[in-house]
């Protein structure tokens, strides 16, 4: 039972945020909400491919009309120097980044077309094809799995085209094509998730969560009435190679579908599964997904508080082992300037060593081949005076790790990594 405590803690975190919250939203009437049955308006709350965050949260982005176009840009870059304990902790000065354009048009009385297109320029400011961050696993670098380094994102990190169409008073039809994109499986993946706006890192459990965010030749059709939303997709499971300034291709191969529920403007629900197929180039076989998460966003003084719950859990089809993850995170602003943030993971890890079969093999033997890590996160950012497209800020986080005793030779015996970064962002115009 060595999942008992964990399970207890997140299912506690899980039922206690809408109980705090319940009176916030008891008197929230549906029509509240942002019209997601207004085919231009669930278009502009969209966050990475047809995910979405609660509508509550004010999406920092900057708007100019173009004749019958309607555009979006958005974009976020860290400077972040990350500096680690241990034998396999590291450092490094490298710069996450993304940027963001989308022309929404209206396609006669009821329906809309939206283009986008998703730029990071992270295979040149991240250097050697990764950066430090213990127990992250996931991809490869120079053909070696990496191991407690997380990888770049590709220079084109999305390209999609979306048409929306309302079909009843409250019914609308979708589809989505993206060469590059993000098929319907998962929460809002962590560049884009409003809980995750201030930690430049990805979670450790990325790749049990949202790691198809970046997926090639995805087709997306979903129909939504009301509050739900019922999506199925279809796509290329591979992930991405090493050449991160490519468009890749390959057949479709993958499938995954994934019901939202919107119960009031604050609240984003979603459960989501799908078969990848041979997502890691050098293991074998597919992984089957299931994930379930909960996302809350409610306006508080000085800005928006967000947090999301997520779990995840990846089938191996060749070694027929289930790995587990759980998720809580939280950015709550404390003033106008002063924002706290946390992130809390529990993940089964057995890629550790996979660079090191020999010691992988010994350790199998000697331990079992899965570990379960704790990673606790705990931030600061502080808002600096804004230019007039650009917000700013600087900021710092600390992780904390609890491993098994079998990785302490390796990790030594208190594992912890911080960040030091600056922050920019296109600034929204009042």
């Amino acid at each position: 039972m060595v999942f008992r405590k964990e399970s207890c803690v997140f299912a506690f975190v899980l039922v206690a945020l809408p109980l705090q919250a319940q009176q916030h939203d008891h008197a929230e009437s549906r029509s509240g909400m942002v019209d997601m049955n207004e085919p231009a308006m669930s278009l502009m709350n969209l966050a990475s491919g047809t995910a979405a965050n609660p509508a509550s949260w004010p999406m920092p982005m900057l708007m100019a009309h173009f004749g019958n176009w309607n555009t979006m840009w958005m974009g976020t870059a860290f400077l972040t120097d990350t500096q680690q304990s241990g034998p396999r902790g590291g450092d490094k000065l490298y710069a996450p980044n993304w940027v963001m354009a989308t022309a929404e048009h209206r396609v006669g009385g009821s329906g809309a077309f939206e283009a986008d297109l998703m730029l990071s320029f992270e295979p040149a400011s991240v250097t050697g094809r990764r950066y430090p961050e213990l127990f992250q696993t996931g991809e490869t670098a120079y053909g070696v799995p990496l191991a407690d380094a997380q990888h770049p994102h590709n220079f084109i990190m999305g390209l999609g085209f979306h048409y929306v169409r309302q079909v009843a008073a409250d019914t609308q039809v979708e589809a989505y094509f993206a060469p590059v994109g993000d098929p319907a499986l998962g929460p809002v993946a962590f560049p884009h998730r409003a809980s995750a706006a201030e930690l430049p890192q990805a979670p450790i459990s990325h790749h049990w969560q949202d790691s198809t965010h970046i997926a090639d030749e995805v087709v997306t059709v979903g129909v939504a009435r009301k509050q739900f939303k019922l999506e199925a997709s279809g796509f290329h499971g591979s992930e991405p190679g090493e050449n991160r300034w490519t468009i890749q291709s390959g057949p479709i191969d993958s499938w995954s579908a994934r019901l939202w529920f919107f119960p009031a403007k604050n609240w984003a629900l979603q459960v989501s599964g799908g078969r990848i197929a041979h997502p890691e180039a050098l293991e074998p076989g597919d992984q089957v997904r299931t994930t379930a998460s909960l996302a809350y966003s409610r306006p508080v003084a000085g800005g928006v508080w967000s947090s999301s719950l997520i779990w995840g859990r990846n089938h191996g089809t060749a070694m027929h082992r289930d790995l587990n993850s759980y998720l809580a995170e939280s950015m709550l602003p404390l003033t106008a300037r002063n924002l706290l943030t946390g992130r809390f993971e529990w993940v089964d890890k057995d890629e550790l060593f996979a660079a090191q079969p020999a010691l992988a093999e010994e350790l199998d033997r000697a331990d079992g081949s899965t570990f379960r890590i704790a990673a606790y996160t705990i931030g600061y950012t502080r808002e600096l005076p804004s230019w007039r497209l650009l917000d700013t800020a600087v900021g710092i986080n600390f992780t904390a790790y609890s491993i098994p005793s079998a990785l302490r030779p390796f990790y030594g015996e208190h594992p912890v990594g911080g960040n030091v970064f600056v922050r920019v962002r296109l600034r929204p115009q009042s």
